[in-house]
C-alpha cells in the first residue's frame, strides 16, 4: 500500500468534524469583509458580551449543547 493509498483510508475513519478539519488545513479560504469585520470588532472589544453570556449561562447551568451537525 502506498503512502497515499494509508492516508486515504485513514481519512475514511475520520468524522464529520475531522473532516472539516482536515479540509479547513488543506485549503484555507481568505478572509472576506465579514472575517476582517469581526476580528476589528473581537479586538475593540465590542464581542465580549458574548463570552459573559456564555460564561454566565454555564455559571447558572442555562448553557445548552450546540446542535451537531449530522454525519
Amino acid at each position: 500500500m502506498t503512502k497515499v493509498e494509508a492516508i486515504k483510508a485513514e481519512i475514511e475513519k475520520l468524522s464529520f468534524q475531522e473532516r472539516c478539519e482536515l479540509n479547513a488545513l488543506l485549503h484555507p479560504l481568505p478572509d472576506d469583509e465579514w472575517d476582517k469585520q469581526m476580528r476589528v470588532d473581537a479586538e475593540a472589544g465590542k464581542l465580549d458580551w458574548m463570552i459573559e453570556e456564555a460564561e454566565r449561562c454555564e455559571r447558572e447551568k442555562t448553557a445548552r449543547e450546540f446542535p451537531r451537525p449530522r454525519e
